[in-house]
């Protein structure tokens, strides 16, 4: 299930495994090691995941992995903090396109610095921090429709937002 999920994430013949190795004794998780491998192309082997993904990759698989354990799970909140690391352009949209989907049956909560990700919420907030001397506050703030465009602009554009931008971010 997890490597149809990856081909959903741009990791088109990808494929994942979790292995199980016997132990000499039992330990606390029991009486196997469990390894995750992934090949991020068809033509790879099987690998350690930790020894040969990306970062992108790693976040495509880790989110594959939640994709497919939320359907068992009866959690109805999922948070995830920047699921989208190392991934941008249309990998990006991809996978802002899965967490709506996943967004259908439960509530999800994503934090994340690009636009294409963020444009697929029903909702955006910002966070901001304030404060000084040892005494910092977070902001969180919901973003009307306005909002929500000026602050895709400013993810898209940085420092220097232009009409062109916000059309950009609009369009979004």
């Amino acid at each position: 299930d997890v490597t149809q999920a990856m081909q959903g994430l741009a990791m088109a013949g990808g494929r994942f495994a979790a292995t199980l190795s016997p132990l000499q004794e039992p330990g606390a998780s029991g009486l196997e090691a469990v390894a995750f491998e992934v090949a991020s192309h068809p033509s790879l082997p099987l690998r350690p995941l930790a020894k040969v993904a990306s970062g992108g990759e790693l976040a495509r698989v880790s989110l594959a992995i939640q994709l497919v354990a939320a359907k068992e799970s009866p959690v109805g909140t999922l948070v995830f903090d920047e699921v989208d690391a190392g991934i941008g352009g249309a990998v990006a949209e991809t996978v802002g396109r899965a967490l709506k989907k996943l967004g259908r049956d439960r509530q999800v909560l994503c934090v994340t610095h690009l636009p294409q990700v963020a444009a697929q919420g029903d909702e955006q907030w910002t966070v901001s921090k304030a404060g000084g001397k040892g005494r910092v506050s977070s902001l969180l703030a919901r973003l009307d429709r306005a909002g929500r465009i000026e602050e895709l602009a400013r993810m898209l554009g940085g420092a220097q937002i232009t009409a062109t931008t916000r059309r950009h971010a609009a369009e979004m």
